[in-house]
């Protein structure tokens, strides 16, 4: 039987049939489309009261609730606004949708794809950032896989919020970030108006019950003695702790350990002594010099 080439033409592979949505796939994209419009509507029509919007700022930064959780502080990885403070600056801000979402988990590779977001639903200013995630931990200098789901999904929220603490960072206004982070220094420092000795000896106590870490290491670190700390060492230090609380670094790494000249020097004594090496008498030249040299066939 012959196929002729109208029938031919008439053949589509089944490939490349697209397959139909389902009533609940076009349901979904339906109101997702909805949600989106609807949020920009309101966002137009309820817009931000900037000046009760830096006033708040102001009196949250003030408090030490929030100045103390409002930087992070990593050795040899930086420093600065914690996810705390930029979740807060978003609230007092207004109109500001943020997020993170996991969009695909690969056990057999184990990598896991995240995009974290921040939307200006007022301004239509949007911030986002996709990006693999290996499942894996960095303990002792070395990576680790991770296997158990519930590590997965806490090491996968954990460099989501840093990187949806750099996406709002981007929508807001510099100035007010800027603003922000000054008064909540100036809070840490002043303490909640407690005496500088009280809180000094406070921080010792609480890095030696919490840590194990001795004011011996905290002055190693600051270089300075404990009676010259100054307010500014204090704050320094209360970021330190929350970090260390919130497991974003380690003591090893905040308080590494300090080897002095006098212990190298016991270490050295402590090691057995190397065999000496054979010694080899000292040549006589003048012994050498009364020795007839004879060339070969000379005869004696």
């Amino acid at each position: 039987m012959s196929t002729s080439p109208r029938a031919v033409e008439r053949v589509t592979p089944a490939a490349a049939i697209p397959a139909p949505a389902t009533q609940t796939t076009a349901v979904e994209q339906a109101r997702a489309v909805a949600e989106v419009a609807a949020a920009v509507q309101v966002a137009q029509q309820n817009p931000r009261d900037m000046g009760r919007a830096w006033e708040e700022m102001k009196a949250a930064c003030g408090r030490s609730g929030l100045a103390s959780r409002a930087f992070y502080s990593v050795r040899n990885r930086g420093n600065g606004p914690s996810v705390h403070l930029a979740r807060e600056l978003a609230r007092i801000w207004g109109n500001v949708d943020y997020g993170v979402h996991e969009l695909h988990r690969d056990d057999v590779r184990g990598m896991s794809e995240i995009r974290a977001y921040a939307w200006d639903q007022q301004t239509n200013v949007r911030s986002s950032r996709t990006f693999q995630v290996p499942h894996q931990r960095m303990a002792g200098g070395e990576r680790r896989p991770l296997t158990d789901l519930q590590d997965v999904y806490l090491n996968n929220q954990n460099i989501g919020a840093r990187a949806v603490r750099e996406a709002i960072f981007t929508v807001l206004p510099a100035d007010f970030v800027a603003e922000a982070q000054d008064r909540c220094r100036q809070t840490v420092e002043r303490g909640g108006g407690k005496p500088l000795v009280d809180r000094i000896a406070e921080m010792a106590a609480g890095f030696k019950g919490s840590f194990g870490v001795t004011v011996q290491q905290i002055e190693t670190r600051l270089g300075r003695k404990k009676g010259q700390w100054t307010a500014a060492d204090v704050a320094e230090l209360g970021v330190v702790f929350q970090s260390l609380r919130r497991g974003e670094t380690s003591v090893d790494e905040e308080f590494p350990v300090q080897v002095t000249g006098d212990e190298i020097a016991a270490q050295a004594a402590a090691r057995p002594a190397a065999p000496a090496e054979p010694t080899v008498p000292p040549v006589d030249q003048a012994a050498w010099d009364d020795v007839e040299v004879r060339q070969p066939g000379s005869g004696s």
